[in-house]
Formats: C-alpha cells, structure tokens, sequence
C-alpha cells in the first residue's frame, strides 16, 4: 500500500513536504535561540545590565526569524489545505496558546524597554512568552509522530488538550525545550563580550545543557524504538528505517561538536553545530513521517496504527497547477528573503559593546 501511496505522488508534491520541513528547520534554528535566550532571561542574567544586553542580542532579529513560522503555515495551508486544516483545528487551543506566547513575548520586548516601572511584569512576560511557544511545539510534534484518533474523514475525535500531554509527547516537548535552551545559550555566548559575568555564566551552562538534551534525545529514541519498535504509526513511513538511524546517529554527532567546540571556546561554530542538530532533528521527524502529515492512530500507547483516515502528501496536496505557481513565487521571494537575513545579521555582526546598550 505504501508503495501505490508513493507512486501517486508527484515531483511537486515531493517537493513541497521537503520545503515546508526546511522551513520549519529554518525556524526552530533562527526562532531556537530568541526562544531559548527567553526562557534562560531570567535564571542567566542577573541585573537589568544583563537583561538588557540578552534583549539586544535578539532585539534586532527576533521578529524576521518568526516569518519563518508563518511562512511554514501559509505553504501548509496552499501546497496541502486539508493536513492545515486537520491540525490546526485539532490543535486549536494549543496553537492559540503558542500564538499568545508569541504575541506576549513581542509585546513584552518593546514595553520593557519604555516603561521601567512594570519592568519585573515585563521581565515575566517575555519568560512566559518565550517557554509556551518552547515546550508546546516540542509536544506539538510528539502528537502528529505518535499518531492522533481520526475518523476516515480526517476528523479528531473528542481530543482536548489534556489528550496532547502524554509520557512520549512530554519527553518530546522536553526536547525541544532543551534544543531551545542550547540555541539560546550558544547566541548568548557569542554575542556578549568575552570575559564578563554574563558571558562566563552562558559557557559554563552551554555544555550541560547540551548533555542534558542529548540525553533526552536518547531517551526519546529508546521511547520510539522500544514501545513502537518502528512497527506503531511511525511504520507507514517509506523511509528505509536504516536511514533514519543514520540521521539520528548525524543528530548526536553534531551535539558533539557543538560541545567540543564550546570547550574549545569557538563560540560561532559551537552556535553553527547546535543549529545543524536543530535542523537535522527536524530532518529526522520528516523523514520519520513521510510521506504522511498526520497518521490517524488509537495512540502511542495503543497498539499499532490504523491507518484509515491518515493525511498523506498524495490525498492533501493542492493542484499541480496551484503548487506550480507555489514553486514560481519562492523561486523569486526566496532568495530576497535570504538576502534580508544575510543583510540584517551582517549589520548586526560582532558581539554587544556598552554603546549597543542605549535603544
């Protein structure tokens, strides 16, 4: 079945779940460490001169980076219009809540820096706004991999958000924090002046936050390997299960070499390695899934899937015509796109001095 799933597709299908993942793979890197530096704000800065140097580091960044997501869910919704509508109506009130997170996060940044007196609410605010979005797309994740209950017409059936929160789909949420956490620890690194409290205290936490994520990531392996066996609704994934081992032993490799490098004291590609693990692990999750976007299961816990009603790449996808069109815009957006980011972290290179510090 598989195989006849396979050959219904077509090059432009293909195409369009390769693009959507490096978009989301673009986003968990460039939004990992605005998030990340967000969740350590208030444990790794110590004084409002730290603080303020954390918010400067993402200030001139943050918002481009999150035009990522959007891009990601506006190719959802135009190259596979029923898998957009299936999750993110069925994941209603948990996208709600990452937008919220988001929005808070945002607004947080720009009223911290003009109104003092709420400056602790403020402070909170963008810790609250940086660890929702953090955690739930890790537990996002867990859902679609492990499978969700689905009628034949592609419908939830009965979940609310407490149905999200399970023991595989919190270690995955835990593992998108602490990628988060890394990316976020590693830009802190290198972008604050080498030899001050706040840059000695971002290294001196960056390797055992790494160590802490690898272990999860293990953890989540042994999960994956030992309750699905490959054999649960990962099992309608076409990808030779070799293949995935590869990616993931790749995924370890490059936590290695961001902790080498970091003791090393190479502070940009010890930043460049934690972003490689940060895309290899989306690399890994669509692999893992294709060619489905949602695999109709009982659940992780239940049994093997069952796979009537699952929204694949051949029964979502749009016209050709219409994915065609898709293909001709971001042959032409795209590099103007990365031309923005190369052009906006270029003149925002090199680490943060005193005079940076004033808006």
């Amino acid at each position: 079945m598989m195989g006849i799933e396979i050959l219904d597709m077509t090059f432009l299908q293909i195409l369009w779940f390769a693009l959507i993942a490096v978009l989301i793979g673009g986003y968990f890197i460039l939004d990992g460490f605005d998030l990340g530096a967000g969740v350590l704000y208030p444990f790794i800065a110590k004084n409002d001169k730290e603080k303020a140097t954390i918010r400067r580091a993402i200030g001139p960044v943050w918002d481009g980076n999150e035009v990522w997501l959007i891009t990601a869910g506006g190719a959802l919704f135009a190259a596979y219009p029923p898998a957009y509508a299936t999750t993110f109506s069925g994941f209603y009130l948990a996208v709600m809540l990452v937008l919220f997170g988001l929005i808070l996060r945002a607004v947080s940044l720009e009223y911290r820096v003009h109104d003092n007196k709420w400056g602790k609410i403020w402070n909170a605010c963008f810790f609250i706004g940086s660890l929702l979005p953090a955690l739930l797309f890790g537990v996002a994740i867990g859902n679609v991999f492990a499978g969700i209950p689905m009628d034949a017409a592609g419908n939830f059936s009965g979940l609310v958000l407490l149905d999200l929160v399970t023991p595989f789909t919190l270690v995955c949420g835990l593992v998108g924090l602490a990628l988060f956490l890394c990316q976020g620890v590693c830009w802190i690194a290198l972008k604050t002046r080498t030899r001050t409290d706040l840059n000695n205290r971002a290294e001196k936490w960056r390797m055992p936050l790494q160590v802490v994520a690898l272990v999860l990531f293990i953890v989540l392996t042994l999960l994956v390997v030992l309750n699905l066996g490959f054999v649960g609704p990962a099992a309608t994934a076409a990808v030779p299960t070799i293949v995935l081992y590869i990616v993931a032993v790749l995924f370890v490799v490059a936590i290695g070499a961001a902790i080498f490098f970091g003791l090393q004291k190479k502070d940009l590609l010890c930043f460049i390695s934690q972003s490689a693990s940060a895309f290899i692990l989306v690399v890994l999750f669509a692999l893992s899934m294709f060619p489905n976007f949602v695999v109709a299961a009982p659940g992780f816990w239940s049994g093997a899937a069952s796979t009537a009603g699952s929204i694949t790449v051949a029964s979502a996808a749009n016209s050709e015509l219409t994915l065609m069109v898709m293909t001709i815009i971001t042959c032409i957006g795209l590099p103007i796109v990365l031309f923005y980011h190369v052009l906006v972290y270029y003149k925002f290179r090199g680490r943060i001095q005193e005079e940076d510090l004033i808006y």
